[in-house]
């Protein structure tokens, strides 16, 4: 007994009748192709916004208009803001940081042996710091090189890589790199 393999192109789509039967017969190249409607009753079960219930959007910190206001909202506004620095403030920083840092070395009877904290200095005039720092001596040297910023990723410097075997005096000579 033969059973059907071959899947049915009318079984899940619509097909057109009466006149516009005979029309597609007569102007289609294959008549046997499935006009690619589906039955709405058949192809999707339980068919496309059919459910009785509404959606309701869950509540969250965002929903609670009292803990969201607009301004937080509105990101047209989101100027950048300034940061100043006064002359007084950066050349306590200079005067700080010129110096060596002292850091308590550990001992193994006090664990809890407080770092030593450099006393605050006076606010000087920024010139006057400027000049104290470059009197001490160079600032930076090969051995002692200004910070650098951090890169997240590492520069792609090329290498040579292994060796394919091709003739360098080819039309393309192949080569490998790191």
């Amino acid at each position: 007994m033969a059973t059907k393999k071959a899947a049915d192109h009318t079984l899940y789509h619509l097909s057109p009748k009466g006149f516009w039967k005979k029309f597609r017969d007569v102007v289609v190249v294959n008549p046997d192709i499935s006009s690619g409607l589906p039955i709405q009753g058949l192809n999707r079960w339980p068919p496309p916004a059919s459910r009785p219930e509404r959606y309701n959007t869950p509540a969250t910190k965002a929903s609670d208009i009292a803990m969201n206001p607009y301004w937080k909202r509105d990101v047209r506004r989101a100027y950048p803001r300034l940061s100043m620095v006064t002359q007084n403030e950066l050349s306590t920083l200079l005067l700080e940081h010129s110096s060596a840092q002292q850091i308590a070395a550990p001992t193994d009877k006090d664990p809890n042996a407080k770092m030593i904290v450099a006393a605050p200095q006076e606010a000087k005039e920024l010139t006057e710091s400027i000049s104290s720092v470059a009197a001490k001596g160079k600032l930076f040297s090969a051995s002692k090189l200004p910070p650098s910023m951090k890169t997240p990723f590492k520069k792609w410097a090329p290498a040579p890589g292994d060796d394919v075997g091709a003739d360098p005096h080819a039309y393309f000579p192949m080569y490998l790199v790191k």
